[in-house]
């Protein structure tokens, strides 16, 4: 009977360490970092009396210009909000095509679509998961207008070889830097490379307005169009009409953005360089650790790039994906897969005759890659449960 007891007991304990170990604080693969300096601007700013369209825009759109060291920022709601106006402003023929990559948030193609245009996928490269060049020539036609390509992750796309295709066949090019902001190739910063580049201020990303988004441009006259178009296509904003009169010149969207979110915007972007340091830091680290491990790909990083690491992914080499999602999942680490690719989706299948065997490496990529946390407020305890929890994995 003591015996019993003793033995009963001892489960009651084990079980009890099984469960504190699971009740670990659950880190998620990115999330927020806001300071009480940002809480402090939000809050002047409602009680400013200016909740929209006032001077804290113009001051945010200043800031972006002023880090990325371009012309002029057009602040937006959302980052598929600037896609959308972006391919707009280009004024394209109905029925165009419009270059792009499969593997990325499907924002990208269905603003071609918003557009009554037509996305042609090109596939990627393994190591960056980025488009691949060679890929883009191939599905140019006589149709095609422009490439949106993605810096994915953070790392720069091969922009020379890319922006030479361009020129060669006449086409607007629109960078899609939501994962990128503070990122540089060549040793400039992006968002001077392109015809517009496309930023995303959600809470996942390198700095949030809660949602939002901008385009950012070097061509005053593009500038002009996407400041209009965010408005209705009205010609003046209330700040700068003299009188009550205005007119609606194209159609455009209702694409404002706050001033109580460019608020926050603006202060987030002063502690930039410091969150991209924290994120590099946390990529270093991983990447020491993981390489050691003979199941996983490290992601590649060129030697010309500066990579903004909004994301961390790896490969998995002979490990069931699945299988190794539920076990993070179930030790309380928020894995995740970016992306699943967008042609799998049920819209594009149903409108599209396109074939996953045209994307060899965009399908191999994407049955292995899996997204562990990286957030600049990540702890190294943190970092190192991640790390250990990948190491424990029994295949």
């Amino acid at each position: 009977m003591i015996q019993a007891i003793i033995i009963l007991k001892i489960h009651n304990i084990n079980k009890a360490v099984f469960q504190l170990k699971n009740m670990d604080e659950f880190i998620p693969y990115a999330t927020q970092d806001i300071s009480e300096e940002d809480i402090k601007e939000v809050v002047n700013t409602l009680k400013s009396g200016w909740l929209t369209t006032g001077p804290k825009v113009k001051e945010f759109e200043d800031s972006l210009c002023n880090y990325l060291g371009c012309k002029y920022a057009i602040a937006v709601n959302s980052g598929t909000s600037a896609l959308d106006i972006a391919v707009k402003a280009l004024n394209f023929p109905e029925g165009s095509e419009i270059i792009t990559t499969p593997f990325t948030f499907v924002a990208d193609s269905n603003a071609v679509l918003y557009n009554n245009l037509k996305p042609i996928f090109a596939d990627i490269e393994e190591g960056t998961r980025n488009i691949d060049p060679d890929q883009i020539r191939k599905k140019i036609t006589k149709r095609t207008k422009a490439i949106i390509y993605v810096n994915y992750a953070g790392h720069p796309c091969d922009i020379d070889e890319i922006k030479k295709i361009a020129r060669e066949n006449y086409l607007f090019l629109i960078e899609d830097s939501c994962h990128a902001l503070g990122a540089e190739y060549k040793g400039i910063k992006i968002g001077n490379f392109a015809d517009m580049t496309i930023l995303s201020f959600h809470p996942v990303k390198h700095i949030t307005t809660g949602e939002g988004g901008a385009i950012v441009t070097n061509n005053e006259e593009l500038a002009k169009k996407l400041k209009t178009l965010r408005n209705h296509g009205i010609d003046k904003a209330p700040s700068e009409r003299e009188s009550w009169a205005y007119d609606m010149k194209d159609l455009g969207r209702n694409y404002r953005i706050t001033d109580i979110q460019c608020s926050l915007g603006a202060s987030q972007i002063k502690k930039m360089d410091d969150f991209i340091k924290r994120r590099q830091e946390i990529s270093k680290k991983y990447n020491e650790e993981f390489s050691k491990i003979d199941w996983i790909k490290t992601p590649d990083t060129k030697y010309n790039v500066k990579h903004a690491w909004h994301l961390y992914t790896v490969l998995l080499k002979g490990v069931d994906r699945n299988n190794f999602f539920e076990y993070m999942k179930k030790n309380n680490i928020g894995v995740n897969v970016h992306y699943i690719p967008s042609y799998k989706f049920t819209y594009y299948k149903r409108n599209f005759n396109i074939s996953p065997e045209e994307f060899p490496v965009t399908e191999d990529v994407f049955n292995r890659i899996i997204t562990l946390p990286l957030y600049p407020k990540m702890t190294n305890e943190q970092v190192e449960r991640v790390i250990r929890l990948v190491r424990e994995y029994k295949q």
